[in-house]
């Protein structure tokens, strides 16, 4: 494909939070081997402020708004785009056969789904499952049909993202008044929306009680209905807010861009954390394909933890809870005062 230089390029990913930002590092290859090229970030509604703090995009499309239109206006509404080049970061055979019926004219895809071969003109051959590669290296390997011969190290991308820049926006009075002068403010997101191994509440509240008496002040995040698992176990102290619920994406996005620490498992809030160069402390098992060689953020500030890299159990990909073993002595060890 040397040959062909594409002039309006479609990056699909149409998942979560954390899969967003991953794809961030092909981004910025795609900008800086055709920068005269338009840059567009199919996505999801929720992750649209995600997608939009990044700069090497030009524009977001929201699949949500076109999932549910009737099929001749879908295939009007994608062809108006104008693209003449689609990246399958994430499959869905649906985005494929529209990209294929509206004769987009480069469809790129992994060959190990078996709708790419009808709808896919390069199919490259890897496996995300068994690689030991990091999830934003794997990306690469769909650069492959542009003429990308090398992945990047995992290091190299951690010092490229340099173009994340989260939108100011007011934070509700009660948040302001609550950080006031502080300089020592870590957020804890104890949740995942069961997108990962969880570490325990009770684990959180007491990590949480041990760093107030050390002088930090502690935010408490995550959804309406997460709050409602643990609100009533958190600490009643003034060094510590709950805003589980109260917060819109902008906001957490900002608030975690200003605060010095985030502890989290593996979530969106993690990497959010993680590109905005705060202090990141990823809660992991060891268990494959979720353990933090494959997930960890990308980020210059990023440390993670597992109880035991060696765990039997995990090893064998059975049930296991030994992230639960996981000390708030080594979480605190690794915070930078």
């Amino acid at each position: 494909m040397k040959e062909i230089t594409p002039s309006r390029i479609i990056i699909s990913r149409t998942d979560s939070i954390g899969d967003v930002i991953l794809t961030f590092p092909i981004c910025q290859w795609l900008r800086d081997e055709f920068p005269d090229a338009y840059l567009i970030y199919l996505g999801r509604n929720y992750t649209q402020s995600i997608i939009e703090s990044f700069s090497m995009i030009d524009e977001f499309v929201s699949w949500d708004d076109y999932k549910n239109l009737p099929k001749l206006e879908q295939m009007e509404k994608f062809k108006s785009i104008g693209a003449d080049c689609i990246l399958h970061v994430f499959p869905n055979k649906e985005i494929a056969q529209i990209a294929k019926k509206i004769k987009i004219p480069v469809r790129i895809g992994t060959s190990h789904r078996s709708f790419h071969l009808l709808t896919c003109n390069y199919r490259v051959s890897f496996s995300r499952k068994n690689s030991t590669l990091h999830e934003s290296q794997l990306n690469f390997h769909l650069l492959k049909p542009f003429g990308l011969t090398s992945i990047p190290t995992l290091e190299e991308l951690n010092e490229n993202i340099v173009h994340w820049n989260v939108q100011q926006v007011n934070l509700p009075p009660f948040i302001t008044d609550f950080i006031g002068c502080s300089t020592n403010t870590a957020i804890l997101h104890p949740k995942s929306q069961g997108s990962a191994k969880e570490w325990p509440i009770e684990k959180y509240v007491s990590l949480a009680n041990s760093l107030i008496q050390k002088g930090w002040k502690i935010i408490v995040t995550g959804t309406e209905n997460e709050g409602l698992l643990f609100r009533t176990k958190l600490p009643k102290t003034n060094q510590l807010l709950d805003t589980t619920g109260k917060l819109s994406l902008n906001e957490l996005m900002y608030l975690i861009s200003t605060s010095k620490a985030l502890i989290a498992c593996s979530t969106g809030p993690l990497h959010i954390a993680g590109i905005s160069g705060i202090q990141t402390i990823g809660l992991f098992s060891p268990r494959k394909p979720i353990h933090p060689g494959r997930w960890k953020p990308i980020g210059i500030n990023v440390l993670t933890i597992v109880f035991d890299k060696e765990c039997q159990l995990c090893k064998k990909s059975k049930s296991c809870k030994c992230i639960e073993e996981i000390s708030e002595e080594s979480i605190e060890q690794l915070l930078i005062n």
